[in-house]
């Protein structure tokens, strides 16, 4: 049998451990240099680095559930709530046409209540008659509704159609 060589193993130790601290270094490297750092003269701590690599990880993941909910909000997948709706001061609409006729609702935060107006705007400029239109608050919630005819034209589907896309691109553009 052979002997082991008790330097020999000793060197084994040392070189692996090396090994290990120099790979946690490029680790670390790496994912400080993944962070978004506010002053990069100073040499930060460590710890400091894990502590920040930590927040910014749940900053991240609070951004992408609302971001989750915002999306499902506006594809109509998922339920707005008057809460929810308040809290990310997501608008979101809802258009009816029946013949002449076109009926919308929008709920929006109380930051958004410009689109009520610019709404209304639209309208008149597409030569729609906006008959009736109000607005109530709730909370940190803003429920408009607006009741107009569309003018008198040969192909009234199609001006229906101008009207739909101009009201969610009004709406939807103000949330990107």
């Amino acid at each position: 049998m052979m002997d082991q060589n008790p330097s020999s193993s000793k060197a084994d130790r040392k070189t692996i451990e090396r090994n290990r601290r120099n790979q946690m270094k490029s680790l670390y490297s790496k994912l400080s240099s993944l962070l978004p750092h506010q002053n990069s003269r100073e040499a930060v701590p460590l710890p400091d680095q894990l502590g920040e690599a930590a927040n910014y990880i749940k900053n991240l993941q609070i951004s992408l559930e609302k971001i989750k909910q915002k999306k499902d909000c506006l594809t109509g997948v998922g339920k707005c709530s008057s809460s929810t709706m308040g809290r990310l001061k997501l608008p979101n609409i809802e258009i009816h046409v029946i013949g002449l006729a076109v009926e919308v609702a929008l709920i929006t935060g109380l930051d958004c209540q410009f689109m009520f107006s610019e709404i209304v705007r639209m309208f008149h400029e597409e030569g729609a008659e906006v008959l009736r239109a109000s607005f109530s608050i709730q909370g940190e919630t803003v429920f408009h509704t607006i009741h107009s005819k569309l003018g008198e034209t040969s192909a009234p589907e199609d001006e229906a159609s101008r009207i739909t896309e101009k009201l969610k691109k009004i709406v939807y553009s103000s949330v990107s």
